[in-house]
């Protein structure tokens, strides 16, 4: 079994817009259906859980039955944080899937994936037992831990940036958090799953992400969906490759 599980449950308070980010509509549609899609429409993805916060889930029940996103089997109430709001969605697939069932964890803003890039995570995972998705750093990283002044400039060579989905068998992303819910300081600074299993020591397999899979912060990334979106019209209108 092959689960995508899709939060969404942030405010977008970076995007400034009085209603959260993945609710947007670009092209008269919401940015989380356009994500969404694209799961729907994967061979290999069998369901889809969606995580929003509780004011937000019957509206995302009326997307459901509006684009017909048969794959969606349950739409979950978040957290008060990110990790909170993944823990409740991986714990709901364990109520009724397979514990070796592979789970894809993806940002509802992130609608640039490929097809490609879920097949490769869903074969990383059969074959290390995990997949993050990244890209080398083409910019300096630099360190600082007073954000003033420069404390380290890592070798760029060795720095990659971290991206979605990151996926697992379901056993060990929710052994992984039961984890790191035991500890006194819980989730706090455990920004992704990544940074959930290095913290606990566990390794974890890297797999080739691309530059163009970008989350949606800020107005300026809606602008640039826009204009793929665009590209892709023509490129089917057009035959463009």
């Amino acid at each position: 079994m092959n689960i995508a599980i899709i939060f969404a449950a942030g405010k977008g308070e970076r995007m400034g817009s009085v209603i959260p980010k993945q609710f947007l509509k670009i092209n008269e549609k919401p940015i989380l259906i356009h994500t969404i899609e694209i799961f729907e429409y994967h061979k290999m993805i069998d369901k889809i859980y969606v995580v929003v916060q509780k004011e937000y889930i019957q509206y995302v029940k009326n997307l459901k039955k509006k684009y017909n996103l048969d794959k969606i089997v349950k739409i979950v109430e978040g957290g008060n944080q990110a990790q909170e709001s993944i823990y409740n969605g991986i714990k709901e697939a364990e109520k009724e899937n397979p514990e070796d069932s592979i789970v894809l964890l993806h940002d509802g803003v992130r609608p640039f994936i490929s097809e490609k890039l879920i097949t490769d995570n869903i074969n990383a995972v059969m074959k290390y037992g995990s997949a993050i998705t990244s890209i080398p750093s083409y910019e300096t990283i630099l360190i600082s831990q007073d954000e003033n002044k420069v404390t380290n400039v890592p070798y760029r060579r060795e720095t990659f940036i971290g991206q979605a989905p990151q996926s697992f068998y379901l056993k060990d992303i929710v052994n992984a958090h039961e984890n790191i819910r035991k500890r006194p300081e819980g989730y706090e600074n455990m920004v992704d799953a990544c940074t959930i299993f290095n913290t606990l020591g566990i390794e974890t397999h890297m797999v080739n992400g691309n530059r163009g899979n970008l989350k949606i912060t800020t107005p300026e990334d809606v602008y640039v969906f826009k204009a793929y979106l665009k590209y892709k019209e023509n490129e089917q209108t057009f035959g463009l490759n």
